[in-house]
C-alpha cells in the first residue's frame, strides 16, 4: 500500500506533491475523517466515528492506517490535493491575467458549504501544525504550492496589468486576502447568503492589490 500521509518535497511544487493512490476502502475512510475534521474537530474525532461514517469496521481503518493521526492526516492531504488539482487545471487554459484572478477565485469560492468544510477543516489543520511536526510538515508543503500558484498568476501579468515589486512577497499577499476574507466570511452567522459578496470583494481587493488598472 502506498504511504498514505508521507509528503513528499519537490523543487516545483505541485498538487502531486500532495496527492496518494488510495484504493476505495481507503477513499471513503479519507472522505469520512475529512466530513468529520470539519464538523468535530481533530481532537474530538475517533477512529470509530470514521469508521462508523464510513460504514466499515474500526479494524479495517486500522489495517490500512495504523493510527487516527496517519487517517487524519491522509484525509487532509486528500483534499488539499483536491483544491490544487482543481486550481491549476481550470488556471492551465486561461492567458489574460485579470481573468486568471477571476478564474481562480472561481475554483476557490466554490460554494458555502464545501467552503466552510474546507476552512473548518485548514483552520483545524493550522492549529495541529503548531503542535505536531507531522502536521506542520504537511500545511508547510501546501502553503508552498499555493504560494507557487499565485506567483505563477502574477508573473503571468507582472509589467502589464500587475505593477509588484517581488512577486513572492504579492503572491503572499494575495493569499493573505483570500484566506482572511475566508476567516472574516466563516464568522458571519449568514454565511451562506453573504458567500458571494465576500468573493467578489475578495476580487476587487486582490485586483487593487496588484495594481490592476481596472478592478472589477
Amino acid at each position: 500500500m502506498a504511504d498514505a500521509v508521507s509528503v513528499a518535497a519537490t523543487d516545483s511544487p505541485g498538487h502531486e506533491a500532495l496527492s496518494d493512490e488510495l484504493v476505495p476502502v481507503q477513499e471513503s475512510l479519507v472522505r469520512a475523517a475529512y466530513r468529520l475534521i470539519a464538523s468535530k474537530g481533530i481532537e474530538r474525532t475517533t477512529l470509530q466515528n470514521i469508521a462508523d461514517a464510513a460504514g466499515v469496521s474500526k479494524a479495517l481503518a486500522v489495517y490500512y492506517f495504523k493510527t487516527k493521526e496517519n487517517l487524519l492526516l491522509a484525509a487532509i492531504r486528500w483534499v488539499l490535493a483536491r483544491v490544487t488539482e482543481r486550481m491549476t487545471s481550470a488556471l492551465s487554459s486561461v492567458e489574460e491575467p485579470e481573468e486568471m484572478v477571476r478564474v481562480m477565485l472561481g475554483t476557490i469560492f466554490v460554494d458555502p458549504r464545501r467552503n466552510r468544510d474546507f476552512y473548518l477543516a485548514y483552520t483545524a489543520l493550522i492549529g495541529e501544525a503548531a503542535r505536531n511536526a507531522r502536521f506542520n510538515e504537511l500545511n508547510t508543503t501546501f502553503r508552498s504550492i499555493m504560494n507557487a500558484a499565485y506567483a505563477d498568476l502574477i508573473r503571468a501579468g507582472e509589467q502589464t496589468v500587475f505593477v509588484v515589486d517581488s512577486v513572492e512577497e504579492a503572491a503572499m499577499g494575495v493569499r493573505a486576502l483570500i484566506d482572511g476574507f475566508f476567516l472574516q466570511w466563516l464568522e458571519e452567522p449568514d454565511w451562506s447568503e453573504l458567500h458571494g459578496r465576500y468573493k467578489e470583494a475578495c476580487e476587487r481587493a486582490i485586483l487593487r492589490y496588484l495594481g490592476a488598472a481596472k478592478p472589477a
